[in-house]
């Protein structure tokens, strides 16, 4: 399944480039940023508002769920997760090594979908925002946030947004925003929104937009603000407003929650402020080994997400077991040899595995499954290189349809980042960090810098979408790493499209492409 989709994908992006190329009457698809419409550029509003809603809704979902595209764009690209080739598995044309060694170019298939999945959200939210749909108040207040959303991560990974009007039929080529004019935008619908979203607590219905889901993502917002308009350092203003952001949604009754990974069952809890419906199996079979199966999933995993050594290393514990009793923090998880838990582990699974007799399992060679540390490379691996990482657990339900978006934990420390950057707040940056250390059973710090708190978020929050934002708010995304050399600085943003910049002559390809 997955070799052959990513096949797919790769072929096609390339064929439509060659076509595109090719031909001088182009007929462009509707997703490269020329979104569908009525022919004659009318719009008299969409029929059911709400239907239209859950729909958006379920798109999003349908993003967020995917092993590949956002997820990878943001993860995959990172010191957190590497994805190697094992014999021919996962070599998929080199679309996941790319990712990792930054070497992505504009027709890579990922970089594509992902641009033309975010860029459809934008324009279907605004089917429902435009007045002549006759929405209801928080109808229109959570499609702006699902705009936000959406035009968020393309201002962020892509650095222009192409826009288009209901009434702007398919031969009007999108006006394009700057990534300050998207920085206005999205600040401006999260603003408009925050009045008609619900108050909603931990104990609400969180899958939906709320008034805490909205000052999170201000909170994002403003905390990158400096990155997103080149400048060199964070203004204390804006930190003091993250500051603000966050203490909002704990006055909404949001709050850190003992028990890791009992966070990630599919049920309502404090740190949950927006969960998306969809199956988590990506999260958890992604990594795991073929003969890693339960009752609910015979056919095991799929023996392919993997992180590195150095990654594993910043958790305190030994350095060579996360057996039970390693001396290793909550975060970092641990492997059970006793048949508990379907044999399957929680967080990082380092060394031999087990079955749920306790028995030690083997590969399909017959070596014992024994998770190494290292790889010899992108490609050469086996089937045992690599230390695998989960956090949602099948023992919770195989595919359960609960996925944490946004998370209390992650609010929570940039508020402590945004003072450490000169926010203003009756906290101390150390302070929180330590509180939240110990409530995840670590060891308090002696002191806190920027190296730390970058630390602190990956051991906080890895594989939940936000490594690659935080690696370059840190200066440190360029960085040399396992099975990465130095890449150059303009790798902070992805590719506009080929096909997209093909379709659509106000976009201009962002510099080192």
């Amino acid at each position: 399944m997955k070799n052959n989709n990513l096949k797919k994908q790769f072929l096609f992006a390339t064929a439509m480039l060659m076509f595109a190329v090719s031909c001088t009457d182009l007929n462009i698809s509707p997703t490269d940023s020329v979104f569908a419409g009525d022919s004659s550029g009318s719009f008299t509003g969409v029929t059911n508002p709400g239907a239209a809603l859950n729909d958006l809704y379920n798109g999003i979902y349908g993003q967020i769920g995917n092993q590949a595209n956002l997820f990878a764009l943001n993860e995959v690209t990172t010191d957190e997760l590497v994805v190697p080739t094992r014999g021919t598995d996962w070599g998929d044309n080199g679309v996941w090594r790319d990712l990792h060694a930054h070497n992505w170019s504009p027709i890579h298939s990922q970089v594509l979908d992902t641009w033309n999945a975010l860029n459809q959200t934008i324009f279907n939210a605004g089917l429902i925002i435009d007045s002549r749909s006759a929405a209801a108040p928080q109808v229109v207040a959570e499609a702006k946030f699902l705009r936000a959303f959406a035009m968020f991560w393309v201002m962020d990974m892509y650095g222009q947004v192409p826009t288009r009007t209901p009434d702007e039929g398919p031969s009007v080529n999108p006006t394009v925003l700057s990534r300050a004019e998207a920085f206005a935008q999205v600040d401006k619908d999260l603003t408009e929104a925050l009045a008609a979203l619900p108050t909603t607590s931990s104990a609400g219905d969180t899958k939906r937009a709320s008034k805490a889901t909205a000052n999170y993502l201000l909170a994002k917002l403003y905390l990158n603000k400096h990155i997103y308009l080149g400048n060199a350092s964070a203004d204390a203003a804006d930190m003091t407003k993250v500051v603000n952001f966050v203490d909002a949604i704990t006055a909404d009754g949001f709050g850190l929650k003992t028990g890791y990974f009992d966070i990630f069952k599919p049920e309502n809890n404090s740190e949950t402020i927006w969960y998306a419906e969809t199956g988590v199996g990506n999260r958890m079979w992604d990594g795991l080994h073929y003969f890693q199966g339960t009752p609910g999933n015979t056919g095991g995993g799929w023996n392919g997400f993997s992180t590195l050594a150095d990654f594993y290393d910043k958790f305190e514990g030994s350095a060579s077991s996360n057996a039970l009793g390693s001396g290793q923090e909550e975060r970092r998880g641990y492997v059970p040899s006793d048949g508990s838990h379907f044999g399957v582990g929680f967080g990082f699974l380092f060394g031999q595995q087990y079955n749920a007799q306790g028995v030690a399992l083997t590969d399909r060679a017959g070596a014992p499954l024994v998770f190494t540390k290292d790889f010899p490379g992108l490609v050469g691996n086996n089937e045992r290189h690599g230390i695998r990482m989960i956090k949602y657990h099948p023992e919770n339900g195989e595919f359960a349809n609960h996925e944490i978006v946004f998370r209390y934990a992650d609010a929570y420390l940039m508020k402590a980042e945004a003072i450490l950057r000169g926010g203003t707040s009756g906290e101390t940056a150390l302070g929180m960090v330590n509180n939240l250390r110990s409530v995840r059973s670590a060891t308090a710090l002696s002191s806190i810098t920027e190296q730390s708190m970058l630390d602190e978020r990956g051991r906080e929050l890895y594989k939940e979408f936000w490594r690659r934002n935080d690696l370059i708010r840190f200066g440190k995304y360029a960085d040399a790493w396992g099975l990465k050399e130095a890449s150059e600085p303009f790798r902070a943003l992805f590719p506009i499209p080929s096909t997209a910049l093909l379709s659509n002559p106000n976009l201009t390809q962002n510099t080192g492409y």
